[in-house]
């Protein structure tokens, strides 16, 4: 095929343009074949995991606040090491929210034990977060306590999620 009848043009990454220039006549106007490159199979799994993240969204919230919490912590702790200091009264809000709850509208049972286990994991997860941006977030057992949190905060939440 000769040049006056396919010529390159130049487009984005991973499209191949093809233009075929103006027909001789009257009413002929130009068009344009643009043919799109396959997607490679990186490109086809990272879809496929992204699609399936955001249609679950609404179930992972724990873990997507537990993966923020990461570079967060790491962040305080490379900027401001002393926020810790204003991290660590905050840690205990949770508990003194469960004293109060229960002095307002006392319960029994499983009422209590949800309050209290949802308290205790706030607790440790602002005592977490304090103690990161304080230390860092490799620092000791604070990997493993990272994990421990996660593993429950997302199993009680997906309980949760299914018995309402």
């Amino acid at each position: 095929m000769s040049s006056r009848t396919r010529t390159r043009v130049k487009s984005a990454a991973g499209i191949h343009t093809l233009h075929i220039p103006r027909q001789r006549g009257r009413r002929a106007e130009p068009f344009v074949v643009v043919i799109p490159e396959r997607p490679t199979l990186t490109r086809e799994a990272v879809g496929f995991v992204g699609r399936l993240l955001w249609r679950f969204r609404g179930a992972l919230a724990p873990t997507f606040l537990a993966l923020l919490a990461w570079p967060l912590a790491a962040i305080l702790h490379a900027l401001a090491w002393w926020s810790a200091l204003a991290l660590a009264p905050v840690a205990m809000a949770p508990v003194l929210w469960f004293g109060f709850v229960q002095l307002r509208r006392p319960a029994r049972t499983a009422a209590v034990v949800w309050r209290a286990g949802l308290a205790l994991l706030a607790t440790a997860s602002g005592g977490w977060l304090a103690f990161a941006a304080g230390f860092g977030p490799l620092a000791g057992p604070l990997p493993l306590l990272w994990l421990l949190a996660w593993l429950i905060a997302q199993t009680t939440w997906l309980v949760v999620r299914r018995a309402h």
